[in-house]
C-alpha cells in the first residue's frame, strides 16, 4: 500500500511540473499574442479615427462587427432620446455617423500618448483614449470640446473589429471661486 501512495505521489509530481512547464511555455505565447494584439488594436484606432476625420462611412462601417449588438454612443439631436443616446446595429450606427458627417466639418484629435489597450480574453479587448473633438451637430458650436472614446473590440475570423464606441463629453471644469 505504500508503494502505491508513493507510485501516485510521484505522478501528481511529475503531472504538476509538467504542467508548469507546459504552462509556462503556453503564457509566453499568450503574452506575445497579446503583445500582437493590442499593437493591432493601436493600429486600427488611428485608423478608424482617419477614416471619421475623412468622413469614409463606408470605410468606418466595415471596421464595426457586423451585428444587431454592435453599439455607437454619440450625441443626440432627437430630445426625446436625451442628449446622449445609445444607437444598436448597423444600420443605425450608419445613420448616426451620416447624420453627424453631413452636419459639418469633423474633427477627432486623439492624444495615443494616452491610447490604452487591455486584452480581456483572446477576442475580446478595450481601449480608452481622451481625445477633442470638433463638431456642429446637435447643438454644438464647432468649438474642440474634450471627450473620451472607449471601446470594446471584438475578433472575428482572426479580424478586430469594434463592437461597441462610447464617446463621452469630460465636463468642463467648474470656475475656482
Amino acid at each position: 500500500m505504500e508503494i502505491v501512495k508513493k507510485t501516485i505521489g510521484s505522478a501528481v509530481i511529475l503531472i504538476a511540473v509538467l504542467g508548469a512547464s507546459l504552462s509556462g511555455a503556453s503564457a509566453a505565447e499568450k503574452a506575445a499574442e497579446s503583445t500582437r494584439d493590442v499593437r493591432t488594436i493601436e493600429l486600427r484606432f488611428k485608423r478608424l479615427l482617419d477614416l471619421a476625420n475623412k468622413h469614409d462611412i463606408n470605410g468606418i462601417h466595415a471596421m464595426f462587427w457586423q451585428s444587431p449588438f454592435a453599439l455607437l454612443v454619440a450625441k443626440s439631436a432627437v430630445p426625446s432620446e436625451g442628449e446622449w443616446a445609445g444607437f444598436w446595429g448597423n444600420d443605425a450606427i450608419d445613420q448616426k455617423l451620416h447624420d453627424i458627417a453631413d452636419s459639418g466639418p469633423v474633427v477627432l484629435k486623439p492624444d495615443l500618448s494616452r491610447l490604452k489597450v487591455v486584452t480581456l480574453s483572446s477576442n475580446i479587448a478595450q481601449s480608452y483614449d481622451p481625445l477633442e473633438i470638433t463638431v456642429s451637430y446637435a447643438g454644438q458650436d464647432g468649438t474642440p470640446k474634450p471627450f473620451l472614446m472607449i471601446m470594446t473590440w471584438k475578433k472575428i475570423s482572426g479580424d478586430w473589429k469594434v463592437a461597441s464606441e462610447i464617446i463621452l463629453p469630460v465636463p468642463a471644469k467648474a470656475p475656482k471661486a
